[in-house]
């Protein structure tokens, strides 16, 4: 009797520990597995959204539109994206050569769709319209960092779904760059300038040349609001000194361009012997020797670089209007999220349009303080920042506020 009730007692276990196992194959997960969040159906906590990628997971690969390769500002932007951002995300950015018209725009667009890039970053502005569509016929992400589209642009191409957006300087804030640089140095007491129009006709720099004007209380061609200016420089394809009149500054000397085009152009600005020289671009990187040389102060909106740092500690570079390297964090991610299908949208779907100031430095002190602030491995936009707008619930006014809060 006992031999019969062990046996049954046995097969009761049996077959209980059999249907457990059962039970367990069909669950599909193992309780090690199902405690991991990223195999949870919500993607994992925010810890998880911050870790690092698997190793086996394809980097997102953008291409990077380029139109200046040796400038101050242009080097301190790569530098950030080279040696931080690249670093501390799982992308490959791929750069062109400098482009100087639109045909090699829309060449380095599609060459980048042949490698297999998913999106595009520009800092070229020869033809962004041309741009953005190129993009869109090749199923690109597109961004322009560092600057915008003027205004007409964005309302044909705001809706468009592979534009991402821009943040950068809108051309209000490039005339209102130029106009503070103008009125610094007439309320200092000049009486003469000569001005270097850079690119022209670059919109921004355009915006810059006509903010110049107006803050040193001159007229151009008899018009003194920014419109009417800016109309005439366009039409003019630069700044033809008969036509700026009035005010108490006297502009005896104005070319753009550069390389050795400029060279006669200098000189001849500087043996006009100006109280200082104004640039509304570059011109800390072609003619700080020069300048320095002739000891000529000169100003330019440019950024917060080494090579600036030298020229305004050691040379006579006394103003400079310019934005963090960092500054272009923010579209990155914006740029990230569209990629992974996360686009920040405004109201009706409209792309990302957010506008940056510049910061102005008039000494040494001043400069210190920003450029400091943007270094290495803590620049301004770090990872830690960058990570609160990438992810599944940014929305544009997240986004908005994130640009235009002072990091100063």
């Amino acid at each position: 009797m006992m031999k019969k009730s062990m046996k049954k007692l046995f097969a009761l276990l049996l077959a209980s520990a059999l249907i457990l196992s059962v039970f367990a194959g069909c669950s599909g997960k193992s309780t090690e597995n199902s405690a991991d969040p990223a195999n949870s159906p919500a993607g994992g906590n925010e810890e998880q959204s911050q870790a690092p990628a698997p190793a086996n997971e394809k980097p997102i690969k953008i291409g990077v539109l380029v139109a200046d390769v040796s400038g101050e500002e242009a080097l301190g932007f790569r530098n950030y994206y080279e040696n931080y951002i690249a670093k501390n995300y799982n992308v490959e950015l791929l750069y062109t050569e400098q482009l100087t018209d639109a045909a090699g725009e829309r060449s380095a667009i599609e060459r980048f769709a042949a490698q297999g890039c998913q999106a595009i970053i520009s800092f070229s502005s020869s033809d962004r319209a041309m741009q953005v569509e190129t993009c869109a016929q090749n199923k690109l992400f597109y961004a322009v960092a560092s600057g915008m589209l003027d205004d007409e642009q964005y309302e044909t191409y705001k809706t468009n779904e592979w534009f991402v957006g821009q943040v950068g300087p809108s051309m209000e804030t490039e005339f209102e760059a130029g106009y503070a640089m103008g009125k610094y140095f007439a309320d200092k007491g000049a009486k003469t300038i000569a001005m270097y129009g850079a690119f022209i006709p670059n919109p921004m720099h355009v915006y810059r040349a006509a903010g110049v004007i107006a803050g040193m209380g001159a007229t151009y061609g008899g018009a003194s609001d920014m419109g009417a200016i800016v109309g005439q420089i366009f039409g003019d394809q630069g700044v033809d000194p008969s036509k700026v009149s009035g005010g108490s500054v006297e502009l005896v000397s104005y070319f753009q361009g550069y390389g050795e085009t400029t060279t006669d152009e200098l000189n001849a600005a500087i043996q006009a012997q100006p109280d200082a020289f104004l640039s509304v671009g570059m011109a800390t990187t072609f003619f700080t020797q020069q300048l320095n040389t002739a000891g000529i102060e000169f100003s330019d909106i440019d950024s917060f670089t080494s090579g600036n740092q030298a020229a305004m500690t050691d040379g006579k570079l006394v103003y400079l209007a310019g934005k963090y390297s960092s500054s272009i964090g923010p579209i990155f991610a914006a740029v990230v999220d569209a990629v992974n299908g996360n686009p920040i949208r405004g109201e009706g779907g409209t792309a990302i349009s957010v506008s940056q100031s510049y910061l102005v430095a008039t000494d040494t002190a001043s400069f210190d303080k920003y450029y400091s602030a943007d270094q290495g491995d803590s620049p301004i936009y770090n990872k830690e920042l960058l990570d609160t707008m990438i992810g599944d619930s940014v929305t544009y006014a997240d986004f908005q506020a994130f640009v235009e809060a002072d990091r100063s």
